[in-house]
Formats: structure tokens, sequence, C-alpha cells
């Protein structure tokens, strides 16, 4: 999408009106990764989307028993069968599907067990293509980053031919859009292995990290509809974090390059950090998985829990700047052109600016600092990503579900400064939601955001005010799409909401999914995409 080579940096205008290009295609088509476009602002400028559709888990007799009212129009063009948890969005791109799940729902009896699963269908009738089922590193002394029954988590990233993620095992895989369908390409060519389910591993925490063995099991026989794999790259080996839960980063292309967060953090104590030197994020050749640059943030000794934030990327004063939430708490600004490294090491990204988003009363009481996952209080790491748009970056902060609700906060952070701006860079911030899974959207002046309560808010992007607020009635860990007026949102009570984009808090729909919705809708070529924890719908005015 860029020129070959972060070295050949574009002049200031041609930048912006390349990157301007490249949203405006995004909107209009495809939607390549999560965000849909670099500065990950889910907004989507199409028309003639529905604002409900029948499900097929719920009888339209049961549901009309329910509310009282007619069935609703089925307005589905497709669906497709997940496996039994599903949590990163699809994404579109030439003509195919791709969406993370778990082997809920084996597709193919060589695969029975508990798997981490890509699937890739057909965009225009959903048929099934072909799947990467990636072995389980099972829970095993101190570890605890590839729960059971996850899934795969990150949303790929997608680039002409190439599916770019990050797998369960914290790897990044490149992989061949097309599957085996068109042979097995290089110059990775050992599927066979890959897919074996290992016959033991054995993790151990190392000085500089942990290194984890396994004990190969036998190849299995390849088939046209497995993934053909371009080359991989195993953060735990090369960069040595520690995953703590799970192992979720949305890659960001950039030029040549690829910039990936390592899913450092805690260990089963929750206290323990086993590689506070290992870096928090990383740019990889996308060409060939080779490391190219790891951050000079040193996040790593300071990381409260773990570490899930997507980095994003936005155009200030003609400079390309990337994003990233760490797991400190802090949002960063890097250069993405790396800096030479020294003796033919790595090289580095640059911090440019840094932002404290936990406030002092988050951070201290009484001039003494708040333990993390105090309850109900204290300070919070990023798991939403942070979102460019105007010079200015939105950024919530939040904690594992499993730490219940507590005090968060968002905050509006001027883009063009250097250096600690947790003062000078503040805009404006607003302390009146709860802790964040959850990415802004911003679309006309209005910024959407769901904090964990499932509390909807609708602020005003340049002040912050609070125009209104919706109670979902449930928790959410999605995030919302803004797109034809309207404000979509799915919940783990498994309802997709409907609403009127605007000043007014105004329903339009409530769509009960049958099972927990932690996936961000999304629209690609005029269809929208809602993958529900067992379910792919594409959904489309009109269909029966």
């Amino acid at each position: 999408m860029q020129p070959a080579g972060l070295g050949r940096i574009l002049a200031p205008a041609a930048g912006m009106t390349l990157l301007a290009a490249v949203a405006a295609t995004a909107l209009a088509g495809d939607w390549p990764q999560w965000g849909g476009r670099d500065e990950r602002n889910m907004v989507a400028d199409v028309q003639g989307l529905p604002d409900t559709f029948q499900p097929r888990e719920i009888p339209d007799a049961e549901r009309a028993a329910e509310t009282g009212d007619p069935p609703a129009p089925r307005n589905v063009k497709w669906s497709a069968a997940l496996g039994s948890q599903s949590y990163g969005n699809p994404t579109v791109s030439g003509g195919r599907v791709f969406v993370g799940t778990n082997n809920g729902r084996p597709r193919d009896p060589r695969f029975d067990e508990d798997r981490c699963v890509v699937l890739c269908f057909r965009e225009s009738d959903g048929e099934f293509l072909w799947q990467l089922a990636v072995p389980k590193i099972p829970e095993k002394d101190k570890f605890n980053g590839d729960f059971k029954e996850l899934g795969i988590t990150s949303s790929p990233t997608l680039e002409g031919d190439r599916v770019y993620l990050v797998t369960n095992r914290c790897e990044v895989l490149c992989l061949d859009a097309k599957g085996l369908a068109d042979g097995n390409d290089g110059p990775f060519k050992d599927e066979a292995q890959y897919l074996a389910t290992p016959k033991d591993h054995t993790i151990t925490e190392g000085p500089d990290g942990p290194v984890v063995a396994f004990t190969p099991g036998d190849p299995v026989a390849l088939g046209r509809a497995d993934a053909d794999i371009l080359w991989r790259f195993d953060m735990v080996r090369e960069v040595r974090p520690w995953v703590q839960d799970a192992s979720n980063c949305s890659i960001l292309i950039h030029g040549n390059y690829l910039y990936v967060n390592t899913s450092n953090g805690v260990d089963k104590s929750h206290s323990h950090l086993p590689s506070p030197k290992a870096p928090s994020l990383i740019a990889l050749d996308k060409r060939t998985g080779a490391l190219a640059a790891v951050d000079d943030a040193d996040i790593g000794p300071h990381i409260l829990h773990g570490q899930w934030s997507s980095p994003s990327l936005g155009v200030v004063g003609g400079r390309p700047i990337l994003f990233f939430g760490g797991g400190d708490g802090v949002c960063y600004a890097f250069d993405p052109k790396p800096a030479a490294g020294k003796d033919g090491a790595p090289g580095t990204l640059r911090k440019v600016w840094w932002f404290d988003c936990n406030p002092p009363e988050l951070r201290f009481r009484n001039s003494k600092p708040i333990p993390y996952k105090a309850k109900g209080d204290g300070p919070s790491e990023i798991i939403g990503t942070p979102v460019f748009h105007n010079n200015r970056v939105y950024v919530t902060v939040g904690q594992d579900p499993r730490h219940d609700t507590g005090k968060g906060c968002l905050s509006c952070i001027d883009a063009t400064g250097t250096g600690d701006i947790s003062q000078s860079g503040k805009v404006w911030t607003y302390s009146g939601l709860d802790r964040s899974l959850s990415t802004p959207s911003i679309a006309d002046g209005l910024l959407y955001i769901a904090d964990f309560t499932g509390i909807l808010h609708c602020l005003d992007a340049e002040t912050g005010q609070c125009y209104w607020k919706h109670d979902t009635g449930s928790r959410v860990w999605a995030s919302t799409l803004v797109a034809d007026g309207k404000v979509y949102l799915g919940t783990e009570k498994g309802d997709l909401w409907v609403l009127a984009a605007g000043k007014e808090c105004k329903v339009l729909s409530r769509i009960r999914m049958g099972c927990p919705v932690y996936a961000t809708p999304i629209v690609a070529d005029g269809i929208l995409y809602i993958a529900s924890q067992k379910r792919l719908y594409a959904v489309q005015a009109g269909c029966p």
C-alpha cells in the first residue's frame, strides 16, 4: 500500500495524499485489517445497510412471541458456522473473508482436538475455501498464554495475496491468501510438521525470557483446504516475551514493515514479570519475516498485567507516526522508520512522544501509589487501540475482564508534540466511563465508545462533552462500528444493538444473536459482517 522501503520516506504532501487514497479505498471497498485502515477508526462511508436482520439461531416465531412484533426481514446474504469461541473481527479482501475462531466445530477429521483456527470463505457466497488449524500450547508450569478453547484472537491483516496474523503460539505467520489450492509456495515448506499435534513440550524460564521446546508429532497429510505458510517468525524464540492470557495483536502494515505487539506480560502468579527485557513492539520485514527493529520505550519492567493493544498509524505534519498502547497504561508515538542497529543488531523504533493515560487520581491516593487491581480503582493498561483522527489520538484504559469493573478514562491527545506530553498534550479527558476494552469510533464530530459495564457513550470529539449514554444491559468487549448513519455494537449477553448516529439517543433495533458477540462488526463492499461466538453473518438489505 506504500512504496517499498521506509528508507524512501514520502514528501509530506505526497504522503498525506497517498494515505488518504488508501483510506478512501478501504472505506469504499475491502476491509483488510482491524479498524479498516491504518488510523483504526471504525467508520465506513456506505449507504443502504439494514438496521435489523434475522439470525438463524433464533426462529422467527420465537422472536415474534417474545417481542410481540412481526418477524424481522432476514436480510442475510449468507452465514457460516465458526467454532464455539470467536473474538477477532473478520477482514475482507480480494474476494475472500478471513476470521479467527477455535476448533469447537471441527471441519476436518484430521484436526478434531482443541486448536486455534483461521477460516477463509469466498466473499460472494460464503463457501468454505481453507483453514489454518494451529495446535495449542497447553498450560504448563507458570505458562498461561494459550487458554483452552480460546482460539485465534487477532484479526488477520490482508495485503494483495498475503495474509499476516499473530497465532496463539505468539508467532507471526505470512500465509498465501489462496491456501494450498495453488501449490505449496516457500520459503516455508514444512506445513505437514507444523500442523502436527506435538507429542510433548517443555516451557522453562531462562535469564532472557521463556524457552519453549516441542517434541515433534507425526506429520499430517496435506490437502487443498490447508493453509500455505510462506514464512514464520517465532516471537517467543526470537525476542522472548512471556505471553499473558493470549497473543492477539492485529498487525499493522506500513511500507515493507509489519508492526506487532509481542503480548509480553506476567506469569500465572500475576505478580512476576518473567521477561522484563523483552520488547513490547517490533517491526518485521513483511517480505521475509526478518526482525527489523524493536521499540526503545523500555515498557517491560512497568507492565501492569499484559499487553493486548494493536498499533495504529497517522500522518502528523506530513510525517508518518506509529501509535501504541502500552501495558504500562501509557500511549506511545514512534517513528515507524527503524533507526539502524549496531553490529548486525536489529534497528530501533524511536519514541517521538508518550502520554500517561492514567490520570493522577488513578495512579495515586494521598500521595501513595494505588496498587494495580485495587478493587474498582487504580491504574489500568491500554487494551483498545489508539485511534488517530485530525491530528489527535483517542484512547481508553482497561483491564483483563476477570478483574471486574473499575474506574476508566478516555483521553484525547494532541499528536503534534514531542517528549513527555502527559500534561502538555492533553486536549481533554473523560472520566465518566468504566474501564474499557473497546476502541472508539469518530464520525461527524462525534465519538462513540463502550465501556466494560455495557454503557455506550456519545461524546463531542472536540470537547469531550457527553451528549448521551445508552445502557445495553450487558458487559461489552466489542467496539462500535459507525456506518450509514447507524452505530452497531455487540454485547456479551448476545445482543447486537443498532442506534442512530447523532446527538440524540435513538435505538433502531436490538437483535438477539443467540450467543455472545465479542467481535466488532465491519463493512466490506457494501456488506455488513457480524461474527458472533459461533457464526459469521454477511448482512445485506433485501436478501431473503
